[in-house]
């Protein structure tokens, strides 16, 4: 794991380039092709690499590089053993897509993909299910016109992290449809302010946003 670090810090890896054969890697690290094999597979679930089988040019294992991976998995171990409770994640949640909204630049928004999302959750046919990954997936592309990679890294893992749990309280919602068109309403406005550049007002939105849904779901 040091030594993938090392390579990848130096410039000498880069994201999706092949790692040497298990034999060679072994032989470099003077380690045993078992041990090495342990460390490989730890590094896999931790989205580093990604090992696959057969042949052609993503055969092999590759540099991948998705932290989130790493984040969410930790993030479930926190919230299984209740030392992370929910509402942590909430406040956290604001902390983030607030600040994200504060530091939003039109310009490097993806506001096509956006509004396809929004587009997506306005059918009503959408199942809840299919709608909460519309709604985290539009959550964390805003996020990324921040251009701040943490921010959007962090929330990605949070979302996923808590993926089941806000679906079974959004089944145990009343008037699921009452909601889901509140939602798709806010949306379109923190949308709106975001791509206007009007970031004070995007942030209140999302303040709002968030909170409203948190307490509605929190009883």
């Amino acid at each position: 794991m040091n030594w993938v670090t090392d390579e990848l810090s130096s410039g000498r890896l880069h994201i999706g380039d092949h790692l040497p054969s298990e034999r060679a890697l072994a032989e470099t690290l003077n380690v045993s092709r078992n041990s090495l094999r342990e460390a490989l597979r730890v590094l896999e679930a931790l989205g580093t690499i990604q090992a696959a089988t057969g042949s052609g040019p993503r055969s092999g294992t590759i540099l991948t590089a998705a932290p989130e991976q790493a984040l969410t998995l930790a993030l479930n171990l926190q919230l299984a053993t209740s030392h992370v409770e929910h509402s942590h994640v909430y406040e956290v949640r604001l902390l983030l897509e607030t600040w994200a909204a504060e530091h939003s630049d039109p310009d490097r928004g993806d506001w096509d993909s956006a509004e396809r999302l929004l587009k997506l959750m306005d059918d009503e046919q959408t199942a809840v299910a299919d709608f909460l990954h519309l709604d985290a997936e539009f959550h964390v592309l805003l996020s990324r016109a921040a251009g701040n990679p943490l921010i959007s890294t962090l929330m990605d893992a949070m979302r996923t992290s808590i993926a089941d749990h806000t679906l079974a309280r959004a089944q145990a919602l009343p008037d699921w449809t009452a909601t889901a068109s509140r939602l798709r309403s806010e949306h379109r406005g923190i949308f709106e302010a975001l791509r206007g550049g009007e970031r004070t007002r995007a942030a209140e939105l999302v303040r709002q946003h968030i909170r409203g849904y948190y307490l509605e779901t929190a009883s």
